[in-house]
């Protein structure tokens, strides 16, 4: 049987064939692409030529390339248009993945010619991107095990092995409990409050499952503003704990047991490998590159939020007392006062703006804003295979009419969909005898679905979440790096977010938002007022804001900073890792930590403080920018060249110094933020 998986591909820029590709194909491909990967490993450690860059390094980084093409459809479409069979096969090729990750981490062979060129680095003329390479295999090499007695390399193997089970299977529960919950409501007198478009949509999900009256998930745009506008707050408190709770309730999809198994045993791993805790493991190619720093930030961003959140809570108390509410306002309190506020004092709310943010008008918009700045265009084709039939595909082309990328937009939710929003790639860009491979980049979002009568429709958060995955995408289609390894965004993941919140600021820009920003409906452009109004509503409760990612940031690394095996109880960890940035009276039976995806699935182990400090960089860089406008393409250009162009080439500090002509200050966040004087 042919399996289209190990084939050239035919396509357009040999794009993945997601047409001829089933579920069956992936295991015997896997496992023939780590074969054909193992012989070109044994050829490296085996070469009876003396190590240098180039029949070591240069041919390490060359290794896997069917086996990378593979695993990225694999776990892509697991995260986007995932089902039990996809699920099943993750699970059985990741243990495979594992092993042979080891298998070559622990090649001692390999190692000592990795070894030996690494010592002779400074003898040896290497550009810089090079010495970065070579920096890069050799920490991973340490890090996977290399210098290890047999014993702790038999050790080493079965924890890499379990804990790349264990957070396959930790996001898998986080989909089920998701998917499994319904809140369906045959009153009408339950929609009090809801707009138009979100009680349709919630009619449209009844239909969907053979049911009359409405349903409501736990899927953003069904959640969020049911919690934003439901009067009837006993539903918004079931909501909100059904959501807070996922993964929480005993049963076969409970994550209690798997974040704590996580977390001991990346201690232990750590430890192996000489080191007190996991942050210090892998922080040490960080900008803030060591477990103090990144507490020192946090501290010092909590000593400015904090006394600013616990004023953003007292407002919100007095307007909910004031209308209504008895007592402390609780967190299935928040969003609805808080959004009620809003439209008081700014005369502005989701519903104000939605009618003028059409997805097909901001995708437009972002697009043309990339050429504005950069010179590109964006062509749909139809001719590219795509995973589901919502997916739409584009040719990228540079400002001279060259290709410079593939890209795939996936908008809307779906069951087999991951929440959140997030970019990634298909192929990464790189060199190779004179070639240089494009990119094939990926945005996948959970925006509100268009139906008969409305377009989609976006709240301005999901306006910004667009700007956010666009700033990732640039960052991978436009990388022109040799290596692999090093293009796009693989990059320091404290210094990954700048790209891409970055581009945010743009939501706030009025020269821009001018320009597309029109009423679905009359084609009115968005009043100037009202871009007033979100500019000057853009700090609102802007403390708790704040806050609210402190604690995130604070609970990774307290995870991620244990010294000994967590055994207390799950709520008492977490409790104790985030009471210094809680400001609501305590609620029983929810809990962050095991829906935390970002750290127990994804990559953010003790790197979720990024987030806050990509802010700093970017309202650094966005207030350089500013200075000179904001459609500044000279800015820009050298933002591309020195930044989007380099992925991981040189240490992120050079390159930000390269942009900017000095190193980052906190000053910009601080006032952008309106924390200046908390």
């Amino acid at each position: 049987m042919i399996n289209p998986l190990l084939q050239r591909w035919e396509t357009q820029y040999e794009a993945p064939p997601f047409n001829d590709i089933d579920i069956s194909h992936f295991r015997p491909a896997a496992e023939e692409a780590i074969k054909e990967a193992a012989a070109e490993i044994e050829y490296i450690s085996s070469n009876p030529v003396l190590p240098d860059f180039f029949n070591t390094i240069d041919a390490l980084d060359r290794t896997g390339e069917k086996l990378d093409r593979i695993t990225s459809i694999l776990f892509n479409l697991n995260n986007a248009e995932t089902n039990c069979e996809l699920q099943a096969a993750a699970r059985e090729i990741s243990p495979l993945l594992t092993r042979f990750s080891n298998d070559i981490t622990l090649n001692e062979k390999l190692f000592a010619r990795i070894k030996y060129v690494y010592e002779k680095k400074n003898l040896i003329s290497l550009n810089r991107e090079q010495e970065m390479l070579l920096d890069k295999h050799h920490r991973n090499f340490i890090l996977g095990g290399a210098g290890l007695q047999e014993k702790k390399k038999s050790r080493f193997r079965e924890i890499s092995e379990e804990l790349a089970q264990l957070s396959l299977k930790f996001e898998e529960n986080i989909l089920r409990d998701t998917n499994a919950f319904e809140l369906h409501l045959d009153s009408a007198e339950d929609l009090e409050g809801l707009p138009e478009n979100i009680i349709d949509a919630a009619s449209r999900e009844a239909v969907s499952r053979g049911k009359k009256g409405w349903i409501f998930t736990l899927h953003a745009p069904s959640y969020i503003p049911f919690m934003k506008y439901c009067k009837k707050r006993n539903l918004r408190e079931h909501m909100f704990k059904a959501y807070s709770s996922r993964s929480f309730h005993s049963d076969s999809n409970d994550n209690s047991k798997t974040a704590k198994k996580i977390a001991n045993l990346r201690l232990e791993l750590s430890n192996i490998l000489g080191f007190n805790t996991f942050s210090d493991l892998v922080l040490s190619d960080r900008m803030l590159n060591n477990k103090e720093k990144v507490l020192s930030f946090l501290n010092d961003l909590h000593k400015a939020a904090y006394p600013a959140a616990l004023r953003d809570y007292a407002k919100i108390k007095e307007y909910a007392n004031a209308n209504g509410h008895s007592g402390n306002p609780e967190r299935w309190d928040w969003a609805f006062y808080s959004e009620r506020l809003r439209k008081d004092q700014f005369d502005i709310d989701d519903e104000t703006l939605r009618p003028y943010f059409s997805l097909n008008n901001l995708e437009e918009a972002v697009f043309n804003l990339a050429s504005s700045l950069f010179g590109i265009s964006f062509n749909a084709i139809s001719n590219i295979p795509v995973y589901h039939q919502e997916v739409k595909t584009w040719e990228v082309l540079d400002s001279d009419g060259s290709f410079l990328a593939l890209l795939y937009t996936d908008y809307f939710p779906r069951k087999g969909k991951g929440s959140g929003a997030w970019m990634t790639s298909y192929r990464e860009q790189y060199k190779l005898n004179g070639k240089d491979f494009r990119p094939f980049i990926s945005i996948v979002t959970n925006f509100t679905k268009p139906s008969e009568s409305l377009p989609s429709l976006l709240t301005f958060d999901e306006v910004k979440t667009f700007l956010h995955e666009f700033g990732h995408a640039l960052h991978g289609m436009f990388s022109k790096c040799t290596y692999k390894s090093l293009s796009g965004t693989n990059v320091a993941r404290d210094f990954v977010e700048l790209p891409s919140q970055l581009f945010e600021n743009y939501a706030y820009e009025k020269e821009w938002l001018a320009l597309w920003a029109r009423h679905y409906i009359t084609g009115e452009t968005i009043p100037g007022e009202l871009i007033e109004k979100i500019k000057t509503s853009a700090t609102y409760n802007e403390g708790y804001a704040c806050n609210r990612q402190l604690t995130f940031g604070f609970l990774d690394m307290a995870w991620h900073t244990i010294t000994s095996p967590v055994k207390s109880d799950l709520t008492e960890f977490e409790s104790a890792a985030t009471g210094l940035t809680e400001i609501f009276p305590p609620t029983n039976d929810i809990n962050i930590s095991v829906s935390f995806a970002h750290i127990f699935g994804g990559g953010y182990a003790s790197g979720y403080y990024g987030y806050k400090w990509a802010e700093t960089l970017d309202a650094d860089a966005f207030n350089y920018l500013k200075e000179k406008g904001v459609f500044n393409r000279a800015i820009m250009t050298s933002f591309r060249k020195n930044i989007l162009e380099k992925g991981g080439c040189d240490n992120p500090m050079n390159l930000y110094i390269n942009f900017r002509g000095q190193e980052p200050t906190i000053d910009a966040f601080l006032e952008r933020s309106g924390l200046t004087h908390s």
